[in-house]
């Protein structure tokens, strides 16, 4: 698969999930707009895609639940290149917890600013760069928490309406993106472990995610994966 000079902007790209989704364009040749809560762990990513190759990775500071922080790395963007061929939405941050109560009020602010209004407004704010590429995608890791009447999961009912919102915000902008040949993706895994073995009784794993991330963008042009839905073969962890 080659993505050889593909640009790619990714939140929450340094740890888990966002770094394999990084690393994983850039060993197809992407150029890597890179974000994170801490830009020192974020250049540190960079860095360490930069020594391998072929890609090549940039570092920004971004906290989806600060608007001006949203807008500064739209804006940084922005300045250093005038064309976006895909956004990954996704940053997002993940609590646990059964009861409204098990989190302070800070938290669930900062868990519904983050997945509801930054994800609205980074994507709002980087459109224009979307719509001067020749290829556009919009990815949105969204969750199997996003899906209507999905209860498996011991996540917080704060991150259940994040997600809801994320997927909201999906659904109408693939319907009124698509004349515009904007592709917009989502990806709604169950809960997922980082590493394991990729087999059928096994718990689904972070690459085996990314690597539907890759067979989507790298689809023709006229093939328009609205969203990827997966089957949650494990019990989901106490």
């Amino acid at each position: 698969m080659n993505l050889d000079g593909l640009r790619v902007a990714i939140t929450g790209g340094a740890r888990d999930t966002g770094r394999l989704l990084a690393e994983a364009f850039a060993e197809r040749g992407a150029q890597i707009f890179l974000s994170a809560r801490d830009l020192a762990a974020a250049e540190h990513v960079a860095d360490a895609i930069n020594q391998r190759g072929p890609g090549r990775a940039h570092a920004f500071r971004c906290d989806l639940a600060v608007a001006d922080s949203v807008r500064a790395f739209a804006a940084a963007l922005a300045g250093r290149t005038t064309y976006l061929d895909v956004l990954i939405n996704n940053g997002a941050a993940y609590v646990e917890g059964d009861d409204l109560g098990d989190v302070s009020d800070d938290k669930i602010e900062s868990v519904m600013a983050a997945g509801g209004t930054g994800t609205v407004l980074l994507t709002k704010h980087l459109l224009p760069l979307l719509r001067a590429s020749s290829r556009p995608d919009i990815v949105n890791m969204i969750s199997a928490c996003g899906e209507v009447g999905h209860r498996r999961s011991g996540a917080h009912p704060t991150f259940y309406a994040a997600k809801h919102a994320h997927a909201g915000l999906a659904e109408i902008l693939s319907h009124r993106l698509r004349p515009e040949g904007i592709r917009v993706i989502s990806l709604f895994p169950p809960d997922f472990v980082q590493d394991g073995p990729r087999q059928v009784n096994s718990d689904l794993t972070a690459r085996s995610v990314v690597d539907c991330v890759l067979f989507a963008v790298s689809q023709p042009r006229d093939c328009f994966i609205r969203e990827v839905h997966f089957e949650q073969v494990q019990r989901p962890h106490p």
